[in-house]
């Protein structure tokens, strides 16, 4: 019994870092006292108790917030900037030092960025935290067609201003990159503000929502008929020219009795944001609507819960996003390590599985197969520019496909290279007449090929961290590595009489070398606080009851209502460092 001793009774420093950690990646108390004592040998040997334990977790929970929210928040950007310096993040304050808005990326998702950042998806329906306060993650693509993140804010509102802010802050993180195209749901505020900012950016608003507002705001024709559905997404997904897009949504609306309906009517007039006869020629990665954020959202809820405070809501939108990227360094592996079974043994497969990524190649692959049950016709022939007629299955009016034997270039009327990145079966029709084995390689967008991050600077990026952070990583490295030599010296008398003595002999050792060090205490613990760099912040704003209810679809007619904020927002100017 004498562990129980109060004399005898330490949590050591490394402990200390290990249960910090436990306790940012979630893991339950006792969870923690069970794995310690297992790799201690018993629970006797873990140097404290359980109690001990719980009034330290305790202790350091209401330390993390006794500052107060916003100064809690304050130091913990400034913590994640002195660890990567990369990171950036911004703040904005009202008149009395309140925290309004706050955005943050760190250097892996800059570098993401860099590589995918040609379609972003925005959506701010999320709101489980501990003030209710949107939460706005910026997320697209990347080149095995898994969901990155790209960063995140919570929002005090949903005003032009807030969203001129936050995008603002966005391009600042990215060295000013506009995406080519952000896909948003509907909401005025927004629009207006992406208007102003992304000046060089295409904004699509997402068919999905479009949907489910027709299915709210038509829901007598829906249920009346059997066909609308398929009528009103026929206008949504198709068309190639604009004439006969128009006649068929004249026709629709006559075929309905819709002609005075308001809701269409409103949605009419933004139509070049998501009928797809308008946004052919835009690039969008093959995502029509804000799913990305949506999944983002769903996966959130496991790592998130509402009585979170905000630095805990941080450190658990951390894991989320270590985890995510996990997946992505599984997904590279199996990438590299196995080869696609080809559905054809073919050269143009061949070639595409070497250059693709897995999922890519299927959609590739499956293009390829679709050609064959295609018809061809050539139109005209000019100045070494043939048109053809595309059919496929013999069904519609087919596609206009044009090629330039010069320099193999091919266009087709459906745009698929254009919106999605790779070749559709039409153009691959003519490719194929033209005996053509390859790709051509202009035809092969490189954010969809196993080599689109040719260049990663992630080396580069200098990442260090706290004493605590990198006195627990150190513990553990050496904790495993004299796993490893006990288990091995247990095997024999001889090995374990070795082992023993060279342990007591390098124990003498480091306690020496404590002695010799500044009187026993490490520079790094007295370094550790150092004095706030930052400005002084009074707290985070209380959310105020401006925009979208929880779980509600806004119809694109709704007008934002009216509210005015009396507090003028400032900036923090905050250093940060680009890569």
């Amino acid at each position: 019994m004498k562990h129980m001793l109060r004399s005898n009774r330490k949590i050591s420093y490394a402990q200390k870092a290990i249960a910090d950690d436990a306790e940012r990646a979630g893991l339950p108390i006792k969870a923690t006292i069970d794995l310690l004592a297992i790799q201690n040998g018993g629970r006797e040997n873990n140097g404290f108790l359980d109690s001990d334990y719980r009034n330290y977790i305790a202790t350091q929970r209401k330390a993390t917030m006794i500052k107060g929210d916003g100064p809690a928040i304050m130091d913990y950007f400034s913590k994640a900037q002195s660890a990567d310096p990369s990171f950036f993040y911004s703040v904005q304050l009202d008149d009395d030092d309140f925290i309004m808005n706050m955005f943050w990326v760190d250097g892996r998702s800059i570098i993401d960025y860099k590589y995918f950042g040609d379609v972003l998806c925005f959506d701010t329906t999320y709101r489980t935290n501990e003030y209710g306060r949107p939460f706005a993650p910026f997320v697209g693509v990347n080149h095995l067609k898994q969901t990155v993140i790209f960063g995140a804010a919570l929002l005090y509102d949903e005003t032009i201003t807030s969203f001129k802010w936050l995008f603002e802050a966005f391009l600042g993180a990215m060295d000013g990159k506009q995406p080519k195209t952000i896909l948003t749901d509907q909401s005025a505020a927004m629009a207006k503000a992406i208007e102003e900012v992304f000046t060089e950016t295409h904004h699509r608003l997402c068919v999905w929502h479009i949907y489910q507002n027709a299915a709210k705001h038509l829901s007598h024709v829906f249920h009346g008929s059997d066909q609308f559905s398929s009528d009103f997404s026929s206008c949504i997904y198709d068309g190639e020219d604009e004439d006969e897009w128009l006649k068929g949504w004249d026709d629709m609306l006559n075929k309905y009795g819709l002609l005075n309906n308001e809701w269409l009517q409103g949605i009419f007039s933004i139509k070049e944001k998501w009928a797809m006869v308008y946004g052919r020629h835009m690039f969008t990665a093959d995502m029509k609507s804000t799913q990305r954020s949506e999944s983002i959202n769903s996966v959130l809820k496991k790592y998130l819960k509402p009585k979170h405070n905000m630095v805990t809501f941080f450190y658990h939108y951390n894991k989320l996003v270590e985890d995510r990227r996990y997946q992505e360094l599984l997904a590279e592996f199996k990438m590299r390590d196995t080869r696609p079974v080809l559905k054809a043994d073919v050269e143009m497969l061949r070639h595409a599985s070497e250059v693709y990524t897995p999922k890519v190649f299927k959609l590739f692959e499956e293009e390829y197969l679709k050609f064959w049950d295609c018809t061809i016709d050539k139109i005209s022939k000019t100045e070494g520019r043939v048109e053809y007629k595309v059919k496929y299955d013999g069904r519609g009016a087919g596609h206009r496909v044009w090629f330039e034997s010069s320099s193999q270039a091919v266009e087709c009327s459906c745009m698929k290279f254009e919106f999605v990145g790779i070749l559709c079966a039409h153009a691959l029709k003519v490719i194929d007449k033209k005996n053509i084995k390859h790709i051509p390689q202009q035809y092969i967008s490189k954010r969809w090929t196993k080599d689109a991050k040719d260049g990663d600077l992630r080396s580069s990026v200098r990442v260090q961290g706290s004493s605590e952070k990198l006195t627990g990583k150190r513990y553990f490295n050496m904790h495993y590595n004299f796993r490893e030599i006990s288990a091995l010296a247990a095997e024999s008398d001889r090995m374990y009489e070795h082992a023993s003595e060279v342990f007591s002999n390098l124990l003498k050792d480091l306690q020496e070398m404590k002695k010799c060090s500044n009187g026993g205490t490490s520079n790094e613990i007295l370094c550790s606080n150092n004095e706030e760099e930052y400005p002084t912040v009074a707290g985070v704003k209380s959310k105020a009851t401006i925009g979208r209810p929880k779980g509600r679809i806004r119809g694109a007619l709704e007008r934002q209502k009216s509210h005015k904020v009396q507090s003028k927002s400032k900036v923090l100017p905050l250093p940060c460092l680009f890569l």
